[in-house]
């Protein structure tokens, strides 16, 4: 064979490749035992331990989680997955579709309906229709439902009858809508074989995600209903002296309570002062001895936190965006709290006393990001609502998006494209607010609040956030995907584990080993011991680069993969057997072994390339046209007819041409 040292090297970078990419799978594997092993059976605490070193790097510079991402992935029959059941919102599309009517008899209906549907098994259009009956029955569905949203459905002079037809259309084509959203995001998340299916007319969809490591990222994708939204902001400046009221008043109420307190225990004090009297002046001095200067100052220095905790309650867990001198940083950035303490921040924001004091337009909300390394500190932004209380624009009228890389930034963005309604909008509201911020949000965090420079027009914007490459992509699919007319919420979830059992994984695990040792032990026997050798060493090299390449192209191994990889191997000793008959042919004609190993794998190869192309318009076919076990056994026999191949061609007739060399070769 001409150019052994290309081959050889080829395969030795393939080999190289290969190993790299399988050893993602080892040390996450042992990560994973060293979870189990701290976790002691606790499942919870064996998620937590993984999530915390999963930005930590333990390989190469890989994270742990970036490890996760390349290693070979398991069905949800052989490892499990994530399988969620999610329920569209049936309530938000109609008020949706009544263009959010505030009529009395309308909210009544609602609550009235959404009552009855704990106890009913009809669907909540049947109940909410039944219910507006019931709080007026002289009451017209026109009145609500005849919006310029329906106007060529429903006008002021449709029947009731005519009105239910349009709601349960409508209703029933959205949650179709909501489904084929979601079946579009998953395609696009790269799940290998996923299942969607929507359930019966109760607005549910159950999905199954087989070989997912990152639920919480799946999630974000699944509950995301696209809701972009364009807010004004708040200049902090202009907030500082409510938020500092709300603080000296928590601050006020706090010393009030600290002094009904001490008043309460005034004996007991009393009490230790005697006690303190009663000792004797050589203990006191010991005792003041004994207290360093260092010691005194740490005292001092716990007692001054205490003494601002108890003052500023509020701006104690809320570090206001404020320099050394107090003065208001410019910008819609409140202050940057800690995730603990976020809830604790909204419910003061939230609260009565805080609404009495705050403008009636603001609205508060966090950055989708932390802006530490350690993931705990987040700001939270001040939004200005217009009088309705709705954001200045909304997503609907975005009609493209696309991840993009800025020449001038190392971090990737997001493109959009508006249609012409929204450009005009959108130049309006950047003509207005120049020099302010224009907060750009996504299902109620805030992804960027970049400062307008000047009137944007034509619609074409970006969204900035320092986003890595991951999240851009994943926020260009959730807008590219289609703006949902109500939000999907998960209502169950499981983490599965193997759905056909351990039993079914011995099984499969026992039949690959079975026929891989009779295969080896059959070639020793009939074509003698090394090139029985030369042709088993061969086919461990094909199971090893078809795990390999699996592996490099992050796909799913199933149970039905196993049986691929298991018919491969069968397979594979086809194209060893052809070139070893023909040797043995060349042979008996009275050829040397040189020449009889050259004309042997010559006059083999045709045979072999016609056998593994036919398999291989099958495997396509099968790839192509199949779903579920039958993509994932023709994925497995593709990946395997390649490999077997070369491993055939070129690793055996290298092995074998250094054979010939030895005295002893026959």
């Amino acid at each position: 064979m001409q150019n052994k040292g290309i081959v050889r090297t080829l395969a030795v970078l393939l080999f190289l490749v290969c190993a790299f990419y399988l050893s993602f799978s080892i040390v996450v594997n042992q990560y994973e035992k060293k979870a189990k092993e701290y976790a002691a059976g606790d499942q919870a605490k064996e998620y937590l331990y993984l999530d915390s070193i999963a930005p930590k790097k333990v390989w190469f510079g890989y994270t742990l989680k970036e490890c996760r991402e390349k290693e070979i992935n398991l069905g949800l029959d052989l490892k499990g997955g994530m399988n969620v059941t999610m329920e569209v919102s049936v309530p938000d599309i109609l008020r949706a579709l009544s263009g959010y009517n505030t009529s009395e008899n309308f909210n009544r209906a609602m609550a009235l309906a959404q009552e009855k549907q704990k106890s009913s098994g009809d669907d909540f259009v049947t109940l909410f229709l039944a219910s507006f009956r019931e709080v007026d029955p002289d009451a017209r569905l026109a009145s609500i439902f005849a919006t310029f949203e329906l106007k060529d459905k429903v006008t002021t002079s449709s029947t009731n009858e005519e009105v239910e037809r349009v709601i349960r259309e409508e209703v029933d084509g959205a949650i179709n809508n909501s489904f084929n959203v979601l079946r579009t995001r998953i395609d696009r998340f790269g799940v290998v074989q996923p299942n969607i299916q929507r359930l019966s007319q109760s607005g549910r969809i159950l999905i199954e995600l087989p070989g997912i490591k990152e639920p919480e990222r799946v999630r974000k994708l699944l509950q995301g209903s696209a809701n972009l939204e364009f807010w004004e902001t708040y200049d902090f400046a202009e907030l500082l002296p409510q938020l500092a009221q709300i603080d000296r008043e928590l601050g006020a109420a706090n010393l009030a309570t600290e002094e009904a307190e001490e008043s309460n225990v005034e004996s007991q004090k009393t009490a230790e002062a005697q006690s303190t009297a009663d000792a004797s002046v050589e203990e006191l001095t010991q005792a003041i001895a004994a207290n360093d200067s260092a010691a005194a100052a740490a005292k001092e220095q716990a007692e001054a936190v205490e003494n601002y905790k108890k003052a500023h309650p509020f701006f104690y867990i809320l570090n206001p965006s404020v320099n050394q001198a107090g003065q208001a940083y410019r910008g819609p950035v409140v202050g940057t709290v800690h995730y603990t303490d976020t809830a604790k921040v909204m419910a003061i924001l939230n609260s009565q006393q805080a609404k009495q004091v705050l403008p009636r337009e603001v609205r508060f909300r966090w950055e989708v990001k932390a802006i530490d390394e350690a993931n705990s500190l987040y700001r939270l932004v001040a939004l200005k609502a217009q009088r309705d209380g709705r954001p200045s624009l909304e997503g609907d009228v975005i009609t493209d998006a696309r991840a993009d890389f800025s020449q001038i930034s190392a971090y990737a963005n997001v493109s959009m494209s508006m249609n012409a309604e929204g450009a005009k909008a959108w130049q309006r509201i950047t003509k207005e607010n120049i020099g302010k911020s224009v907060a750009i949000v996504l299902d109620g965090f805030v992804y960027s609040f970049p400062t307008v420079q000047n009137e944007i027009a034509g619609g074409n914007s970006q969204i900035t956030g320092n986003f890595t490459v991951e999240e851009a992509k994943d926020l260009a699919n959730t807008l590219k995907s289609g703006k949902m007319p109500a939000p999907a919420r998960i209502i169950q979830e499981d983490i599965v584990g193997p759905s056909l059992g351990k039993e079914a994984i011995r099984s499969g695990l026992w039949s690959f080993a079975l026929g891989f040792v009779l295969i080896l032990l059959y070639m020793i026997f009939y074509y003698g011991v090394i090139p029985g050798l030369i042709a088993d060493f061969a086919l461990l090299c094909n199971v090893f680069l078809l795990v390999g390449i699996l592996s490099s192209f992050s796909a799913v191994l199933t149970l039905p993969g196993i049986a691929g990889i298991v018919l491969t191997m069968g397979t594979a000793v086809d194209g060893n057997v052809l070139i070893y008959e023909r040797i043995r042919e060349e042979l008996r004609a009275g050829k040397n072994m040189r020449k009889a190993i050259a004309d042997g794998f010559k006059g083999a190869i045709s045979a072999i390339v016609d056998a593994n192309v036919t398999s291989l318009l099958t495997g396509i076919i099968l790839a192509v046209f199949g779903t579920g076990p039958i993509k994932g056994f023709a994925v497995t026999y593709i990946i395997g007819i390649i490999s077997s191949f070369l491993t055939a061609v070129f690793i055996t007739r290298l092995l074998l041409e250094d054979y010939e060399k030895r005295d002893d070769a026959k």
